[in-house]
């Protein structure tokens, strides 16, 4: 028996039917399904997941936030994770809604691929707070609230590189090169090419372009600035604050992440359909897978 966790985002109106699909077809295939509590209450469920649940893979049901989120919560285990997309762009999921059963079916017989994606660890030098962040797409300081320039010092393994006077910095992993960082006009990186990405957020200057850096580099990050309202976000879905000459520290975490592929679907496959590079029109891009 599989036991395979679940995760899904209550604000798509097709969960519930995906849900019930599910629960019909895990047995026949030999798995056992272990939801997070809010998605089936307490109706025909024998178990729950938690952070410490021992499962053999992770379903989640939604998004990229949502495998984002999933992804978090297996705190480094490293288990196959497939995500369904039931919204639009879905970079990070392996399939959408309607070939959900065929996806379980080749899953339970070992019939995909599992790609090892790097992560990012960030915390605070001075802070009282000692918790690390850990983020598989990007870490992103950015102003709160208000629409002005900032001053970041950025040094890399102890050598300052540069003085940003930006929006914000986006420090991204090559899975998160075409989340945040390609909208603020960073590069796409190939997953499997193992690197850093430093991308500034509307730089006030020309001349500072994006960053590629090695995997193994030490970033710290230096607010120059009087204000108190600097914000650091994780995967989009993490806040803190970061003080006026507070330093952060973001390099290579010791965890990863591993994503369910199959075989037919590639990088460039995915990007030639989420993108529309080649296509003759952007009318033509499917956005739903």
């Amino acid at each position: 028996m599989i036991r395979i966790g679940v995760v899904g985002n209550r604000g798509y109106e097709s969960l519930d039917e995906i849900l019930h699909s599910l629960q019909l077809l895990a047995p026949v295939l030999g798995i056992d399904l272990v939801p997070e509590p809010e998605l089936f209450g307490d109706k025909d469920v024998d178990e729950v997941l938690s952070d410490i649940t021992p499962i053999d893979a992770l379903l989640t049901l939604g998004g990229d936030g949502t495998l984002l989120r999933g992804a978090r919560l297996l705190q480094g285990r490293e288990v196959p994770v497939l995500g369904v997309n039931l919204g639009r762009l879905g970079f990070l999921t392996a399939c959408g809604p309607e070939d959900i059963e065929e996806a379980l079916r080749r899953f339970a017989a070992g019939d995909y691929q599992a790609d090892l994606r790097m992560a990012l660890e960030a915390f605070p030098l001075s802070s009282k707070d000692l918790r690390i962040w850990y983020a598989l797409n990007d870490v992103v300081i950015h102003k709160g609230g208000k629409a002005r320039v900032m001053r970041l010092a950025v040094s890399v393994d102890g050598e300052e590189i540069a003085s940003y006077a930006a929006d914000g910095l986006v420090i991204a992993t090559p899975t998160g090169s075409t989340a945040y960082s390609l909208s603020a006009g960073g590069p796409v990186v190939v997953p499997t090419h193992e690197s850093i990405v430093l991308t500034p957020i509307s730089a006030h200057t020309l001349a500072v372009r994006p960053i590629i850096l090695p995997p193994e580099s030490v970033i710290e990050v230096r607010v120059d600035d009087d204000d108190r309202d600097c914000l650091v976000t994780v995967d989009g879905q993490i806040g803190t604050t970061l003080g006026e000459s507070e330093t952060l520290r973001v390099q290579r975490a010791g965890r990863t992440v591993l994503l369910v592929r199959f075989p037919e679907f590639t990088f460039f496959s995915r990007m030639r359909r989420k993108l529309g590079w080649g296509m003759g029109s952007e009318t033509d891009v499917d956005l739903t897978r």
